[in-house]
């Protein structure tokens, strides 16, 4: 009995390599005694963070098939497909880890139910969290209105409301469904010889949905076996709300209403659909863009009342007249006062959370220090009282920790005026791997004293570790614990507020919730490094303002460049964030940070962007474009 596993890989390296890992440790014996054989297809859309070398050096059983441009979802599949010969095909996404028994789990149960052709499982999120798209209904108008509207999200088990979940159907209740999740989608091989593979007409979004209705329509059954459990790490590449959501998603659906809707019917579901996604969208967009400007907001109407209030008490103090000052003191110069101190403690980290009052305080007092000086250079008439200035920016700062304050007793997540009261890490295994595992830790910057090992999985005593030693995170060594027994800890352990992660066997990596913690990126938090938001920040401050230097110095540096051609197209990209001058991992530059060295072997290039990642400075940027100011 032959198992074909098709994986579809753009520039997930980490991810794929758990994948790969869990796909070849999975058990092998069938009930009857038959042994099941695994054929293993990756298909790689021209990923550039060397997906294909890593498979060639540590899985060479894998075919592999290495396009020279992302072909997209459907097509990438269906190259596989037409080459596999297993008498089950199983599509599967490579930010997923499965159980060990989970494909002899599903192959037993479909040679048990011959017109099962198509077949999902229970899958769960890095934190433990079951996934409704484990099992989904027809997405009928009334279905999808519910969906995208939200209201699904009100009325989660409804059996009308939440059809497009199959919210009526219990978590754990094995059910036939109408929609089955492409990141596992087991196919019979009677299934797919009749039906096909996927519809190369979706590129991305929509071509499960399109697949397992199908399926349906060839008169065999969908079905959810909820038995065994996968993790499933949910990318954020494309961002439900985004504008690029927003036409993927649509665009999908909109060949899928085409295709098996039809006159008044297809025309008025497009209406409905057209106007749900884009006012979702439209109501995504406006969230974001509350959260980014609430705190700033509130932040300046704090500071201005303050202003108001001082000058105020001021006049009064001085007996001057309540008209003392003009109507623009407090109409554009307070302002301009404010707007500098929050700009100031923005660009020293004020604004980042955590929360940390020594930024604050940092950027605002250099903010005043800015202001001082300019009102220095002021004509006398055109100052108005220091003293106000001063006691002004106090009162900000002051005022800007009492939003920290509110937002800290309402309890919005990283707005805490204290240090955070968690700092352990918890590492879980055999007291070989669980020291591996704390060597990492330690070598990426990790103090020893935040850095506990544990061979103890059981529930109370993690409990109990959690408690007393302010667990903030937990890894889980993918040696020595299977993953059913993980994927069970991290849903009892839900309630204390832990992150969960997973180290696999051998790696210098950890796998989180919708995130992958590399060497290069592994508690980069508590580093000095390019992971911070202010170390991201002031990059993109230089970027942009050495690219506007060099447009408006063009006139003159054009001429000395080795490449002409490319000078503008350079500063383009740069300004418009499509690239950087230093490029890094993920991030597309137009240099290296192995710039300086022409000669560095590969091994030398890896380490020195690592260290241009872990030890971020403007400064190395600056000697970089110097450099080669006449190569841009």
């Amino acid at each position: 009995m032959r198992l074909a596993v098709v994986i579809v890989n753009y520039n997930v390296k980490y991810f794929l390599r758990q994948c790969l890992q869990s796909v070849f440790a999975s058990e092998r014996r069938l009930t009857d005694g038959q042994r099941l054989e695994l054929e293993v297809w990756v298909v790689d859309n021209d990923s550039v963070d060397g997906s294909v070398d890593m498979m060639q050096a540590e899985f060479p059983q894998v075919h592999v098939i290495a396009n020279k441009d992302n072909v997209g979802f459907a097509r990438a599949n269906n190259q596989a497909l037409r080459q596999a010969s297993g008498d089950y095909l199983l599509l599967l996404n490579p930010d997923t880890v499965v159980s060990p028994d989970t494909f002899v789990q599903c192959v037993d149960c479909m040679r048990q139910q011959p017109d099962v052709g198509g077949l999902t499982v229970k899958m769960v999120d890095g934190q433990g969290r079951f996934l409704r798209e484990s099992k989904r209904g027809f997405p009928t108008p009334e279905a999808s209105f519910y969906k995208i509207s939200g209201l699904v999200k009100l009325f989660p088990h409804h059996r009308r409301i939440a059809a497009y979940y199959a919210g009526h159907i219990s978590d754990d209740q094995p059910s036939d469904i109408d929609i089955m999740c492409g990141a596992f989608l087991m196919v019979s091989r009677s299934a797919y010889e009749q039906v096909g593979g996927l519809d190369e007409s979706y590129f991305m979004y929509g071509e499960d949905i399109d697949y397992s209705w199908r399926i349906r329509l060839a008169g065999f059954r969908n079905y959810y076996l909820p038995r065994t459990r996968i993790i499933h790490y949910k990318g954020e590449s494309t961002r439900k709300g985004s504008m690029n959501y927003v036409y993927q998603f649509y665009n999908a659906m909109v060949i899928f209403v085409n295709r098996y809707y039809s006159g008044s019917g297809a025309r008025m579901f497009n209406l409905l659909l057209r106007g749900a996604i884009w006012a979702r969208a439209l109501l995504a967009w406006m969230r974001r863009i509350g959260q980014r400007v609430a705190v700033p907001l509130a932040d300046f109407a704090v500071a201005y009342g303050g202003f108001a209030l001082i000058k105020l008490g001021w006049q009064q103090l001085q007996h001057w007249p309540a008209d003392y000052y003009a109507p623009i003191y407090m109409g554009l110069i307070v302002p301009i006062y404010i707007l500098v101190l929050m700009l100031s403690s923005w660009l020293h980290g004020g604004y980042d959370r955590p929360v940390r009052i020594g930024r604050i305080a940092r950027g605002m007092g250099i903010g005043l220090l800015l202001l001082l000086a300019f009102y220095s250079l002021l004509d006398e008439s055109q100052r108005y009282s220091r003293m106000l200035l001063v006691m002004g920016s106090m009162w900000t700062f002051v005022g800007t920790l009492l939003v920290r304050w509110v937002l800290h007793a309402a309890g919005v997540k990283g707005y805490a005026l204290r240090p955070q009261q968690r700092e352990a890490t918890l590492v879980v295994g055999q007291p070989d791997e669980s020291q591996r595992v704390a060597s990492l830790l330690r070598s990426l910057g990790l103090p020893e004293e935040r850095i506990i090992a544990t061979a103890d999985p059981s529930l109370h005593h993690l409990q109990e570790q959690i408690r007393i030693n302010r667990v903030e995170s937990v890894i889980f060594c993918g040696r020595d614990l299977q993953l059913p027994g993980i994927i069970t800890l991290m849903a009892q352990l839900r309630t204390t507020g832990v992150e969960y992660k997973i180290a696999p066997l051998g790696a210098d990596y950890v796998i989180g919730s919708e995130s992958i913690l590399s060497a290069e990126e592994l508690y980069l938090a508590d580093l000095d490094t390019i992971s911070t938001d202010t170390a991201r920040r002031q990059k993109r401050l230089f970027d942009l303002g050495t690219a506007a230097m060099l447009l408006l110095l063009s006139p003159l540096l054009y001429w000395f460049q080795k490449n002409k051609r490319q000078y503008f197209a350079h500063l383009w990209q740069v300004l418009t964030g499509h690239c950087t001058w230093v490029g890094y991992t993920g991030h597309r530059g137009i240099f290296s940070p192995s710039a300086l060295y022409p000669h560095a072997t590969e091994a030398q290039r890896e380490q020195l962007l690592l260290r241009y990642m872990r030890h971020y400075r403007t400064a190395t940027d600056w000697g970089i474009l110097l450099h080669h100011w006449n190569c841009i």
